[in-house]
C-alpha cells in the first residue's frame, strides 16, 4: 500500500514539474494543481495509512487514524481552489490583454516591443 500512495506522488510530482516548465500559461496552471495535489496526498499519507480505523480515539477503539492530516488536507484543498480560481482569472486577463498565453517573457530583439528602440538609440549613443 505505501508503495503505491508513494509511487502516486512521484508520479503526480513529476508530472507536475514537467507542465510547470511549459510555455504557456494553461499547461502551468495544471502542473501546480497537479503538484498541489501531491502535497495533499503526501500530507494524507503522513498521518499512517491505517485502513478501517476511525479518526478520532474512543474508549473501544484499540487503533486509531490522526486526524491532523486529513484537517490539513481538508484546509489545503478549498485554499488550493481558491488560488487555482486567482490564477486562472489572472491567466485569462494576461491573455485578453496582449493576445498571447505565453509565460516567458519576448525576446530582446523582437521588433514588437516598444523597448528594443529605446535600447538601440542607447547603444549608439555610447
Amino acid at each position: 500500500m505505501e508503495f503505491l500512495v508513494a509511487s502516486a506522488i512521484g508520479v503526480l510530482t513529476a508530472a507536475g514539474l514537467y507542465l510547470v516548465m511549459r510555455l504557456r500559461t494553461f499547461p502551468v496552471i495544471m502542473g501546480v494543481s497537479l503538484l498541489t495535489y501531491a502535497v495533499n496526498v503526501f500530507l494524507f499519507a503522513s498521518g499512517r495509512l491505517t485502513i478501517g480505523a476511525p479518526p478520532i480515539l474512543t474508549d473501544d477503539a484499540t487503533r486509531y487514524t490522526d486526524p491532523l492530516p486529513q484537517a490539513l488536507v481538508l484546509t489545503a484543498i478549498v485554499i488550493s481552489f481558491g488560488m487555482t480560481a486567482v490564477v486562472v482569472v489572472m491567466a485569462l486577463g494576461s491573455y485578453l490583454g496582449s493576445d498571447d498565453d505565453r509565460v516567458n517573457d519576448p525576446d530582446p530583439g523582437d521588433a514588437s516591443d516598444g523597448d528594443s528602440a529605446a535600447q538601440d538609440g542607447k547603444e549608439g549613443a555610447a
